[in-house]
């Protein structure tokens, strides 16, 4: 969570710095963007919510070992610099990649390999839901946002392929989502739970493609946070259930 938080201060700096976020933002306010926060007060932020995660993460690594040293400090570097940097991530189209990189097989299999001592088969299988919804949010705000990332060189895969490519992508990422469960419940029957939201999933995609406004956008962007906590709930109960 630390991580995380330190990640969305890190990409509200730099965006900010690099101008992707201007007076022109269809997205949710930015804190720096819109003079909430100072830039210094921000990076005084992300210096505090890191030392933090360290912190945590040196409890974690008092009990697992070294390699949780190696993903805490992977996660911190990813999270910096997705937007900072000589080549920020975000900026270069390898924003998705890196999503489903820590968000998923990071996140899932970090998780277990600190309670159980290994990562597992399972838990490189489950690592592609959250990881690919992750992915999906993404998505969305990188299709909402191409119009004013084109100019300030945020070539993010929407603004290199257009965001018709990018609806399709959504679509993509979301079958993957539903994929997981449909495949886990095969060894463990209760993973199937997850497919029950097929419903809501349907509804929140055709949110998507439909959109054609920022406030649409961001709405959509709320629906698939949404539909990613009800796919892992879902699938968290269903492999407990099994297990």
């Amino acid at each position: 969570v630390l991580i995380q938080i330190g990640a969305n201060f890190a990409n509200d700096l730099y965006d900010f710095k690099y101008g992707a976020d201007a007076d022109d933002r269809l997205g949710p306010t930015r804190a720096v963007q819109s003079g909430t926060i100072t830039a210094s007060a921000m990076t005084v932020g992300i210096a505090v919510v890191f030392t933090l995660a360290i912190a945590v993460g040196s409890y974690l690594v008092s009990l697992t070992g070294w390699p949780i040293v190696v993903v805490g400090i992977a996660s911190i570097l990813a999270a910096i610099a997705y937007t900072a940097g000589p080549y920020p991530l975000g900026y270069n189209g390898l924003g998705e990649v890196f999503v489903i990189l820590f968000f998923g097989f990071v996140a899932v299999c970090g998780t277990c390999y600190v309670q159980v001592g290994r990562i597992t088969s399972l838990a490189l299988i489950c690592s592609l839901n959250p990881g690919a919804m992750a992915a999906a949010i993404l998505v969305v705000n990188n299709v909402r946002d191409a119009e004013t990332d084109a100019p300030s060189g945020k070539r993010t895969l929407a603004v290199r392929f257009g965001t018709g490519v990018g609806k399709i992508e959504y679509v993509a990422l979301i079958l993957v989502a539903y994929a997981v469960p449909a495949v886990v419940s095969a060894e463990i029957p209760w993973a199937f739970l997850p497919l029950l939201s097929t419903p809501l999933g349907v509804v929140v995609t055709r949110k998507v493609l439909r959109a054609d406004s920022g406030p649409l956008y961001n709405r959509s962007l709320a629906a698939t946070g949404g539909l990613m906590l009800v796919q892992g709930v879902l699938l968290a109960f269903g492999i407990g259930l099994g297990g």
